[in-house]
């Protein structure tokens, strides 16, 4: 447990934000998941301790600092993810493959599997790269 709290304390010294319970619990969450969490999950997993637009306003900061990202999903709703170390302040480094179990809806962040280069026309240019597969997890299999 201490080193996940060293953990924690280090991602937000390392993003210049203040060091406080809500950040604190919010960001604990993501590591110990593992997986994507919507915005529900995280605030059901803090049982009530921190209202939603605590959590909203956390997931906002964690987004712009470059600590999380968005991953869309089927409904349009948003998962958030843990982003690498090479994420920073208004640029992430999260061009990897999401995969969603069809069976337990875990949402699961693939580093090791680039998305290829996309070459757009002339006059486009990309903001976000998504690619989500979707199929069976590991453990459902």
């Amino acid at each position: 447990m201490e080193f996940m709290e060293d953990q924690v304390t280090s991602i937000l010294r390392r993003n210049q934000l203040s060091i406080t319970d809500s950040r604190k619990s919010i960001l604990d969450i993501f590591i110990q998941a593992g997986s994507a969490l919507a915005h529900h999950d995280v605030e059901s997993r803090t049982a009530g301790s921190y209202d939603r637009v605590t959590v909203y306003r956390t997931l906002q900061t964690f987004m712009e600092k470059g600590i999380i990202h968005t991953i869309p999903t089927t409904d349009n709703s948003i998962k958030y993810a843990l982003c690498k170390d090479d994420c920073q302040q208004g640029h992430h480094h999260d061009n990897h493959v999401h995969f969603v179990c069809e069976n337990c809806g875990t949402t699961t962040c693939m580093d090791e599997i680039h998305i290829p280069a996309i070459q757009l026309p002339e006059g486009y240019q990309a903001r976000q790269i998504n690619m989500v597969v979707n199929g069976i997890c590991r453990n459902c299999s």
